[in-house]
């Protein structure tokens, strides 16, 4: 997941001076941000507990100064139109409650020519990665959480809502509707995770 992030802010083209980081859980992908770009970092979840945890590691990386965790709901962003040349996601999208009302609130906060980049475990296509992934996820990562974390059904669901999550091609449509321009999928790590960009 470290290459996936580093992957995902490599692509921010834009030079922004403002980025909003979405569901950022402990900030992993805020503090990549913060490595590799100059901007002035907003990262909000909706976990304090993961917030606190996000914070410790933005001092350990003596980032304070650059990124700011706040407590807030991706479907109701508490930001203005157009404040943010950047938006990441990672690994957030699909637990959104509406998910039209998550990606029109990005929308909404983004710039004119901002550009936002979406992560999210995929369903690879290809054989033999498409069943030993399926075998995986189905069977034995469940098994694993279970073993290691005493939670089985937290990664259970971990398997469900990636099978509940848009097609490549439903999901690009949705983000087309909503008015995103240029938005393409980029396909990481034998396509076991998509990464979507798009620009306003």
């Amino acid at each position: 997941d470290y290459i996936w992030r580093k992957n995902t802010i490599k692509n921010i083209t834009n030079n922004p001076k403002k980025i909003l980081d979405i569901a950022t859980g402990t900030a992993d992908l805020a503090i990549m941000a913060a490595k590799y770009t100059n901007a002035e970092i907003t990262a909000i979840d909706i976990s304090k507990n993961m917030l606190q945890i996000g914070n410790e590691k933005i001092k350990k990386n003596k980032f304070s100064k650059r990124i700011k965790l706040q407590l807030a709901d991706a479907e109701q962003l508490p930001f203005e139109n157009n404040s943010f040349q950047a938006i990441t996601a990672g690994f957030g999208v699909r637990n959104f409650e509406n998910m039209d009302k998550g990606l029109s609130e990005m929308y909404r906060v983004l710039t004119k020519n901002g550009i936002i980049l979406i992560i999210e475990p995929s369903k690879p296509s290809k054989f033999p990665i498409k069943q030993i992934y399926n075998l995986y996820f189905s069977n034995i990562l469940p098994l694993l959480g279970k073993i290691i974390s005493k939670d089985k059904d937290a990664y259970k669901y971990l398997n469900q809502s990636v099978n509940h999550f848009p097609s490549k091609t439903q999901f690009l449509n949705k983000l087309n509707e909503i008015g995103f321009i240029n938005c393409k999928h980029i396909p990481l790590t034998l396509g076991i995770v998509s990464l979507y960009i798009a620009e306003k």
